[in-house]
């Protein structure tokens, strides 16, 4: 959740700032309507996007595990 959420402000601020110039926002209820309506859809695409990464990175990880050869420390003998 941290890095969705680091990702999201790094990402999702600079748009926000861009699609705010070319838009006409009278007040600070607009501004913060605008923000939500844009900045929902980043944190979104945002989050699908880290969970499937992290999805992918941790189905490799056990890959990996089940390829390496056992050692000593992975049998039980007590």
């Amino acid at each position: 959740m941290q890095m969705t959420f680091v990702l999201t402000i790094l990402i999702g601020a600079p748009i926000v700032a861009i699609l705010s110039a070319f838009t006409v926002l009278p007040g600070w209820g607009a501004r913060a309507s605008f923000a939500i309506q844009v900045g929902a859809p980043i944190w979104l695409c945002t989050s699908i996007a880290l969970f499937l990464y992290e999805k992918r990175r941790v189905g490799n990880e056990a890959d990996t595990e089940e390829e390496r050869e056992p050692t000593d420390t992975d049998t039980d003998t007590a």
